[in-house]
This record gives C-alpha cells, structure tokens and sequence, in this order.
C-alpha cells in the first residue's frame, strides 16, 4: 500500500464517490484511481466501497474504519512535511487563512499587515467563504486557520476558540422616521423592508431567533454576503439595514448613515477561529492568531486546546 492510494480513496469520497471528478482534482486517468483503489482493498482483504458495476455506491463498515485510518495518516504526513518546513524555514512559509467577507474585509487586515511586519518573507493567502465553506477549507487543509461567526463549533474535526465579541447595528437615512428613536424596538425593525445578510453569514441566525421569539415576520427586502453592498442598498432607499459594528468602525465613509447599536435586541455574537485538530501549527500561525486577539488568545493556550486538554475556553 502507499500513499497515492490514500489520497485516491480520500479524493473519491471528498467528491461523492464520482471517479471521474476524483481523477481530475488528482490530475490523473479515472482508470488509475480505479485500479489504485481495488489494489487497496485486495491488500488489506476488505471492500472499501460497495459497487454496482463499476461505480461507487457507499462506503461499507469495513471502509468507514479504513477511511479514518486513512484520515490520521494523511493528517500526520503533512505534520511532517510541516515540521520540514518549520526548521527548514523559520520565518517564510504561506499563511493560508479562510474566513467570511466581514472578517476579511473588517477584521483581519491590521492583523495581516502586522504579521507581514514581523514576517517579511511570510505571503498570506485568503479563502473567503461561507462559514460552512471555511469550516471545510480547514478540515481539509486548504488553509490552516479559520475565522467566522457561525457554524465553526459544530464541527468536531476542528478545535476552536473564542476570538472576540461584537454586535449588530441598525443603519439607516438620517432622514428615516427611526433616526429619531433613540431606543428601536424589534416591532420598529420588523415594520420597515430590511436589508441585512444571508441567512447562513455574519450572526444572521441570532436575528432570526429573535424575530421568531417574538412571533415576529421580518420584511426581507433583500439579502447579502456583504456589509460595504447592505450599506449601499440603504442609502439608496431600499430599507434599513443590519450590519455587523465592525463594517463601521475606522471606516470614514459612513457619515451620511444614522447608527443604532442592537444587542439589547440581538444579543452578542461570537467570532471564533479555528485550527484542523492535530495538526501542526507553525510558529507565524500562532502568532497570526495572538494578532488577532492579544487579550485572549496565545500560543500557551492554543498548543493545550491542540493537545485536547479542555472542549472550550470561555471569554
């Protein structure tokens, strides 16, 4: 057995046990992966997946346990090359990072310059997505740390940390009757057409959990991945908007619009960041991620909640 054949059968479960699709994120013959992965299954004298004809079905129970043998020996091949890479190269490298739009656009660029400050020879990398998309790209090494809101914590492969706190914020005209209310109820929101995020982006579901505690139905008028795109749909007269505070702060084109803090509201969120569990982190990882919250992550921290001592570090 060998390592070609790992990443075969990872490969063609990674995309829906299509061999065609497999072959071509590989770079290879479909005909290849077949063969490669039947030589597998002969050595080890089980079937890894279920067949009819010559396509992929399911994974059998066989499989699912090769499949996570597979998993830490893959894992634990590139710990190695990262080690070489480590003492090979002490202060150069690429830092891959995946996050959300907010977090990339708001949030990480003092963070990033700073690092290039102390890292010259370190480029960085940036995976926006979805927070589902950055959980992904972390489990499967396309980056090596991850920042979102939401969905981070639900993934067991991936070990979090609470990174920082923040809250939504009504925008809106100033000549909109609610400039003038100093305290907005939800009955207030929910009167008005809406423009705010996605559904699965940037705290969204908190907004809707408490329009539904309330009995409430929001008047969606349009929805977005963005802040800088609600922010320009509100000046432009299509409702008021929700924005997450951090596509306001330090940001000198947000004069001509009336903010209302709302985490009487909504409550607080929680970005967090996340690492592959066992993986190997490099020296500038760490520091990126202490860049990103002084106050309450350091590498101390992060090397124990890596090593599983502990399930979650409150704020």
């Amino acid at each position: 057995m060998n390592l070609h054949q790992f990443r075969f059968v990872q490969e063609a479960v990674r995309r829906n046990l299509n061999l065609t699709e497999a072959a071509k994120a590989l770079h290879t013959s479909q005909p290849g992966v077949s063969k490669a992965i039947i030589e597998l299954e002969e050595e080890l004298g089980v079937e890894i997946f279920a067949r009819h004809g010559k396509r992929l079905k399911r994974v059998t129970e066989p499989g699912q346990h090769v499949l996570k043998s597979i998993e830490l020996i893959m894992r634990e091949v590139g710990n190695l090359k990262r080690i070489g890479e480590q003492f090979s190269a002490q202060d150069s490298g690429t830092l891959s990072i995946a996050t959300t739009h907010t977090q990339a656009r708001y949030v990480l660029p003092l963070s990033v310059a700073k690092l290039r400050e102390l890292y010259p020879k370190v480029s960085v990398s940036l995976h926006q997505g979805s927070p589902d998309q950055v959980a992904k790209m972390v489990m499967e090494e396309t980056a090596e740390i991850g920042i979102a809101t939401e969905s981070l914590g639900d993934y067991p492969d991936l070990v979090t940390l609470p990174c920082y706190e923040w809250q939504h914020v009504l925008v809106l005209p100033p000549a909109h009757p609610l400039a003038k209310k100093e305290r907005i109820t939800l009955e207030d929101i929910a009167a008005e057409p809406l423009v705010t995020y996605h559904p699965s982006f940037t705290g969204r579901t908190r907004i809707d959990t408490a329009f539904a505690q309330k009995k409430l139905q929001p008047r969606i008028a349009l929805e977005a991945i963005d802040s800088d795109v609600i922010k320009t749909y509100v000046r432009l007269g299509l409702g008021i908007g929700i924005v997450a505070e951090m596509a306001l702060r330090e940001d000198a084109g947000n004069e001509d619009l009336v903010t209302r803090p709302l985490a009487m509201l909504f409550g607080h969120n929680l970005a967090r960041v996340a690492f592959k569990r066992g993986a190997y982190l490099r020296n500038f990882v760490y520091r990126f991620a202490e860049l990103l919250s002084p106050d309450r992550l350091d590498r101390n921290l992060i090397m124990k909640a890596m090593s599983g001592h502990g399930t979650d570090y409150d704020l």
